[in-house]
């Protein structure tokens, strides 16, 4: 009988390593490097169901959507942003935030935060092709200057995902990603005086790139997203790509299939034969429309 495993998500733990996904079974915890090239395959198994918050179990084990990239039930998903950076309900935390902008694609740069005992650690868990640091400073200076990005230039703190999975098949090269990211750059600087919190210290311009860490230094032709797993369905392939929380897998039959690990949380997944396909629910996002029904 085959040994099922939970997903605990995919990590960038190394600024030049591979992702690395997490798995739990009992108190049994490991990590598998994804390595490009290698082939890779699961079904998923019984009911998908919340994964808990903060540490801590579901206390009623609920059943979740399949859709759903948080695998949360709706009181733990509350529980789990009750004490979030992102979600503003710190005001008073005491490390050091550095401000980014990142650059997603053709058109696609947003500005964020992140706790700088984390490095780039963030931009790589946000599929950030190209980044570069603003400042670094108290939390609320930067959520100021954050904000100040967003009213004086327009730019914005959020970028869907399914955006960013659209133009990855085709990424300009790297001087024009660099480029982008400069301008951005010297037109955010030029706020200094102009609302700039004065307990931020800039930091200067240095663009990085992280098309090869993806594997997208190539043309990757992406056809289809996975939309849900489902009980008996499979995913299976050979990995070219990996960015943010997605994996690339290249199939015989269908192309290049975009997998978002977040959906494989909170199901119980047994491995599968890489020659399996795709037999799951998928969104066609090379330009011919949506799937519904299973390959």
């Amino acid at each position: 009988m085959a040994v099922a495993w939970q997903c605990t998500g995919l990590r960038w733990p190394d600024a030049q390593g591979p992702s690395v996904l997490g798995w739990r079974r009992g108190a049994a915890v490991r990590g598998s490097a994804q390595a490009y090239g290698a082939e890779f395959g699961f079904r998923a198994e019984g009911e998908r169901r919340c994964v808990g918050a903060r540490g801590n179990a579901c206390p009623v084990g609920a059943v979740v959507p399949g859709r759903s990239t948080g695998a949360r039930c709706p009181e733990c998903a509350r529980l789990d942003r009750a004490h979030s950076v992102a979600a503003d309900t710190i005001a008073d935390d005491p490390r050091t935030y550095r401000v980014y902008l990142a650059w997603f694609g053709p058109g696609m740069v947003k500005v964020g935060i992140t706790a700088e005992q984390r490095e780039a650690a963030r931009l790589r868990e946000q599929g950030a092709v190209v980044f570069s640091w603003l400042g670094r400073g108290p939390l609320m200076a930067c959520r100021r200057t954050e904000e100040l990005l967003r009213s004086a230039l327009g730019v914005p703190d959020r970028i869907p995902y399914a955006r960013k999975r659209a133009v990855r098949g085709a990424l300009p090269g790297a001087a024009e990603r660099r480029a982008e990211v400069a301008e951005l750059y010297g037109r955010a600087v030029a706020l200094e005086g102009a609302g700039w919190p004065d307990s931020l210290e800039r930091l200067p311009f240095e663009a990085v790139d992280h098309a090869g860490l993806f594997g997208l230094d190539g043309a990757v032709e992406v056809a289809w997203a996975v939309t849900e797993l489902v009980a008996g369905g499979a995913v299976a392939g050979r990995l070219v790509a990996a960015a943010g929380p997605d994996l690339h897998l290249a199939t015989a039959a269908d192309g290049v299939v975009v997998l978002d690990t977040r959906l494989m949380t909170g199901w119980e997944l047994v491995a599968a034969d890489p020659r399996a396909g795709v037999g799951v629910p998928v969104a066609d996002i090379g330009g011919g429309g949506v799937q519904g029904g299973l390959f």
